[in-house]
């Protein structure tokens, strides 16, 4: 993400506990209370846009998934030579039998 040039604060009402919580852990991370805001709630974000993301592209991959499904390609030249190949083994006449 490349960085802001200018820098907007962002001001939240907090409640005492909630203050004293983040305070706390923003001492044991030896982090300022607001650096430990902002971190924090980028991880968050990072993750939510990265689960958002996985979530699309698995979608349109089971479109494309699903699509080849219903519509294959034709056979290609190697397909077909293994087919042949297939027919003519041993393996192929004996699940003929079965």
């Amino acid at each position: 993400m490349p960085p802001i040039a200018t820098s907007e604060p962002i001001s939240t009402p907090l409640s005492n506990q909630i203050r004293e919580v983040l305070q706390q852990a923003a001492d044991i991370v030896g982090t300022t209370l607001n650096q430990f805001m902002v971190q924090a709630s980028l991880e968050k974000a990072q993750a939510i846009v990265d689960q958002e993301k996985i979530i699309r592209l698995s979608q349109e991959d089971a479109k494309v998934f699903f699509n080849a499904l219903d519509n294959p390609p034709p056979p290609n030249e190697n397909l077909l030579e293994a087919v042949a190949a297939y027919k003519d083994s041993s393996l192929y006449a004996q699940n003929r039998n079965t």
